[in-house]
């Protein structure tokens, strides 16, 4: 066997954790790091309104609710679900164009979202981005400022529970205050040592 046919093996990276833990900030974090040009950030499609600091196609893939029936229908989606009253799915065919390239794949999706992902793709890697505490991450939803009172209640009493599903995942990153660096850094750092692991991947999209 020659060396050059131990190429490491491109990986499905799921990121997930309760809203507002931080995931798109440690995510636009790694996307500076020199690691990105190996990475495919997968972008979900929503039927959710945009919201005003949002771009189409960089944040979600905003869509309608026909286009979004029509992509269940077509399976053209990972995994999907209603969440606070709006769809989300991930899309089949950035993801098998990412590995195919020999990219890894990285997705960031709701905790329901991850659950689903781990029962049809059993091999993708999970991680968990957590506050340090409850209390600590509902001052975060009420700085955001982007839910009225009923549902920031609503996000909360959901964080608990999936907050108790930490255990299900590979990896459980602790996103503290002021250090998302420190995030940042150990997702690359998981990305790295699962990127060299020996047993080969099969995903069956």
């Amino acid at each position: 066997m020659q060396l050059t046919d131990l190429n490491p093996q491109p990986l499905i990276l799921i990121l997930s954790g309760p809203s507002g833990a931080g995931k798109d900030f440690v995510l636009g974090g790694l996307k500076a790091q020199p690691i990105a040009g190996t990475l495919a950030f997968i972008v979900t499609n929503t039927t959710r309104p945009k919201r005003a600091d949002e771009a189409q196609d960089v944040n979600y893939h905003f869509v309608s609710q026909a286009e979004f029936q029509r992509m269940i229908a077509a399976s053209e989606l990972l995994e999907y679900a209603n969440v606070y009253g709006n769809w989300y799915g991930v899309p089949k065919a950035p993801i098998r164009a990412a590995l195919t390239m020999g990219h890894n794949a990285i997705i960031k999706v709701d905790v329901q979202g991850a659950r689903t992902i781990r029962q049809v793709l059993p091999q993708a890697v999970l991680v968990f981005l957590s506050p340090p505490s409850l209390s600590q991450l509902d001052e975060r939803l009420r700085r955001r400022n982007t839910e009225l009172p009923a549902d920031l209640a609503c996000r909360l009493k959901t964080a608990e529970t999936e907050m108790t599903e930490r255990s299900d995942f590979d990896y459980v990153i602790i996103n503290e205050n002021d250090r998302a660096d420190l995030a940042v850094a150990e997702l690359e750092a998981i990305i790295t040592a699962e990127r060299l692991r020996a047993s080969a991947r099969e995903y069956l999209l």
